[in-house]
C-alpha cells in the first residue's frame, strides 16, 4: 500500500508562507510528478511527505494513518535526492545493503533483496565494483537499489537525474518507468523539467509559488490546460501564447496554439510573417515566425524536411479545432 494524502497541508518559514493550504491525493501504485519552475516549492512539498520538514498546517496521511508528527524513519519511504550519496570504499553490494545491515536484518534476507534489485536494475555484473568504477547512471542506479530493498510504501525522487546528461537522462527516464511498472509501487517525482514530467507520470502536479495549478495526465493537461501558466509550461516546444486584437476577435484576452496546429505556407494563410530562426532535428523542422499581427514570434512545428530561408515570406494559419482560449485572468474559457 502506498496511498498519500494531504489535508490542507501549509509550510511557512518565519513570517514567508512557501506553500499555502493544499489538498493533494496520491493514489497506491500511482507515479506522481511534481512538476514546476525553480523556487515553485516542489522540492519542499517532498519534504513535508518525507517527513525531512515539519508542516505548518494540515495533516499528512500514509496509507489511511496520521503521520504528520512521525520521523521520517518511521513513514515508511524511501527517498532518492540529486546526490548519489554512496560511500566510496564499498562495493555495489554494501552500498546497496547498508540500510538492511543498519537494521539488522538477517545475512540471507540482505542478500535476497539486494540481488533482486541488482537485477531489476541491471547492476548484477557489477555488484563487486566501488562507486568510482561506475559511470554517473550506475551510481544513481545504486541509490535507487539502496531504497528498493526496503521495500518502501512509496518512493519519493528528488530531481534524481539532474547530474547527468541529456542521453543518460533519457535512458535512466526510462529505467525508472521500467521499474514502476515492475514494482507496481507508489512514486513521487520532483523535477523542474516537462518533458520527464509528460514522459514519466501517470499523474502530473503542476506547481506555481506554491500553489497547485492543476491536477492530471500528462494529456489531459496538454490538451486542457487550465490556465494560461500551464498551457505555457506544459509542451515542448512551449505553446504560443497570443494576446492584442487578435485575440479579441474570439472574446477572449489569450489565445493559445501549439506549433505542431500551426500550418505555414509560401502562398496564402491567415497570418502573414517572416521566418526567423529555423531549428531543424532531423524528424522535425520548428520555425519561429514573426507575423505582423502579435509582438512574440510564433513557433511551428514542421515536417523535417522543409527548409525555408531566414528572412523568407510565409503565412500561417491555426487549426481553429485546437485553439485555447484564456480570459482576463488567464483561466481557460470552454
Amino acid at each position: 500500500m502506498g496511498r498519500i494524502v494531504l489535508n490542507q497541508v501549509s509550510k511557512s518559514f518565519g513570517s514567508t508562507e512557501v506553500i499555502p493550504p493544499l489538498d493533494l491525493a496520491i493514489e497506491d501504485g500511482e507515479f506522481a510528478v511534481f512538476v514546476g519552475p525553480s523556487g515553485c516549492g516542489k522540492s519542499t512539498l517532498l519534504r513535508l511527505i518525507a517527513g525531512l520538514e515539519d508542516v505548518s498546517g494540515g495533516v499528512v496521511q500514509i496509507d489511511g494513518k496520521d503521520m504528520t508528527d512521525v520521523p521520517p524513519a518511521k513513514r515508511g519511504l524511501a527517498m532518492v535526492f540529486q546526490s548519489y550519496a554512496l560511500y566510496p570504499h564499498m562495493t555495489v553490494r554494501k552500498n546497496i545493503a547498508f540500510p538492511l545491515r543498519m537494521a539488522k536484518m538477517p545475512k540471507a534476507e540482505v542478500n535476497k533483496r539486494v540481488n533482486d534489485a541488482a537485477e531489476i536494475l541491471n547492476l548484477t555484473d557489477y555488484i563487486d565494483r566501488r562507486p568510482g568504477q561506475l559511470s554517473g547512471g550506475q551510481r544513481q542506479r545504486v541509490a535507487i537499489g539502496r531504497a528498493i530493498v526496503r521495500e518502501p510504501s512509496a518512493f519519493l525522487f528528488d530531481e534524481p537525474l539532474s547530474n547527468l546528461d541529456a542521453a543518460l537522462r533519457g535512458g535512466m527516464r526510462l529505467e525508472i518507468s521500467e521499474m514502476h511498472k515492475r514494482l507496481d509501487t507508489t512514486m513521487i517525482y520532483v523535477t523542474h523539467d516537462q518533458v520527464e514530467a509528460m514522459t514519466m507520470a501517470d499523474k502530473i502536479v503542476v506547481l506555481q509559488a506554491g500553489v497547485i495549478e492543476q491536477v492530471g495526465s500528462p494529456l489531459e493537461l496538454y490538451r486542457a490546460p487550465c490556465n494560461v501558466f500551464v498551457a505555457g509550461f506544459i509542451g515542448s516546444p512551449r505553446m504560443n501564447l497570443l494576446t492584442g486584437a487578435e485575440a479579441q476577435k474570439h472574446n477572449a484576452t489569450t489565445i493559445g496554439i501549439r506549433p505542431e496546429h500551426l500550418s505555414i505556407s509560401n502562398e496564402s494563410g491567415t497570418w502573414e510573417g517572416t521566418v526567423g530562426v529555423s531549428e531543424h532535428l532531423g524528424s522535425d523542422s520548428f520555425f519561429h515566425v514573426q507575423c505582423a499581427a502579435f509582438e512574440n514570434p510564433l513557433t511551428v512545428r514542421a515536417d523535417g524536411g522543409l527548409e525555408l530561408s531566414y528572412g523568407s515570406k510565409v503565412f500561417l494559419s491555426p487549426d481553429m479545432a485546437h485553439m485555447h482560449y484564456f480570459d482576463a485572468n488567464g483561466l481557460r474559457i470552454e
